[in-house]
């Protein structure tokens, strides 16, 4: 089970807690603490004014150009005649709050399983993962109408607690009369008070709504005092419609037919998609969070592995993040 879980995407219309238990297992190859150069060139230029609460001295170094010049050695200067650097390395130990959308937008999937459970397989994941580094993880589960909030412990009994109540909201989709752009802006809201300054957040959602000016500004009072890295979940068909024919949709109670023979229709859906896709990684960029792609008709591990797996000779160290965020809706410099 453990290796068809690792090769396979997450399958079916809702989420099996055994499932998300057995993640434990492949979660163990991976180390959130470590962000390695690949994921901060997706944060963009702008960096965070996040700093982490606790930084420790790593090493001295020659001074390179684009350093902090705050950060030069001044007695190692001094001493040898060259300009040295001192670098730091983020304190290990900080809560880990994971937030899971599993609002209705995230009840869709054309391939192997919904967005929705892809969602909770990547919060298993995560928790598992930030559970075996020894930090204290927490979560906020939300879908529209509630939202459910557990407190970081370093406990596998506060783990199971986040993906039970996952699988819970997940069993409730879909839901009545819910708004899920307005929502969005909730959920952030929320997290917003929850997320105690320093921590590490991992917000995991279709971001539907997170273009609205409220949602905008959350996002921006979050990254003023919070790691965080977007993890977006994806259905091939939001991408792209399939070729010319009709096809039978359903919202899990009334279903539908899709005519795809029109080819500007096509066309056109391609490019708001695009256009979607395209304000939210600018968003996210000028905030300097990071933001992953995960698809409904893969697995999500191996995404995560490319980011977060085992450091090799030579990978970046992790650092502290350097001000520079962007209000929303201000260029960038």
């Amino acid at each position: 089970m453990q290796h068809a879980i690792v090769q396979r995407p997450p399958q079916g219309a809702y989420a099996d807690l055994g499932e998300l238990i057995a993640l434990r297992f492949p979660a163990a190859q991976l180390q959130l603490w470590r962000r390695k150069r690949a994921l901060s060139v997706l944060a963009g230029p702008n960096k965070s004014n996040f700093r982490g609460r606790g930084i420790d001295f790593d090493e001295v170094r020659g001074y390179q150009p684009g350093d902090d010049i705050r950060a030069i050695d001044w007695r190692v200067t001094a001493r040898t005649g060259s300009a040295h650097t001192k670098l730091f390395r983020e304190e290990r130990e900080r809560p880990v709050l994971i937030a899971v959308d599993q609002r209705n937008s995230q009840f869709f999937g054309s391939r192997h399983c919904f967005k929705s459970v892809l969602a909770a397989h990547l919060a298993g994941l995560v928790a598992w993962s930030a559970l075996n580094n020894g930090d204290r993880v927490g979560g906020l589960v939300f879908n529209g109408q509630d939202h459910r909030e557990i407190r970081p412990r370093r406990s596998r009994k506060t783990v199971l607690a986040i993906l039970s109540q996952v699988v819970e909201y997940n069993h409730r989709l879909p839901l009545a009369d819910t708004e899920a752009s307005d929502s969005f802006a909730a959920m952030l809201a929320n997290l917003r008070r929850v997320a105690r300054p320093g921590s590490s957040i991992y917000l995991i959602s279709d971001f539907h709504g997170a273009t609205e000016a409220r949602a905008r500004e959350h996002l921006y009072q979050l990254a003023q005092h919070a790691e965080i890295s977007a993890f977006a979940c994806r259905d091939p068909l939001e991408q792209a419609l399939p070729r010319s024919g009709v096809y039978a949709v359903t919202d899990g109670s009334e279903r539908a037919q899709l005519n795809t023979a029109d080819t500007a229709l096509r066309r056109a859906f391609e490019h708001q998609a695009r256009e979607r896709a395209e304000t939210l990684a600018s968003d996210l960029q000028r905030l300097g969070i990071p933001l992953l792609q995960f698809t409904t008709d893969q697995a999500p591990l191996p995404t995560l592995q490319r980011y977060y797996g085992e450091a090799r000779p030579g990978a970046a160290r992790p650092g502290v993040a350097r001000p520079g965020v962007a209000r929303p809706g201000e260029a960038r410099r």
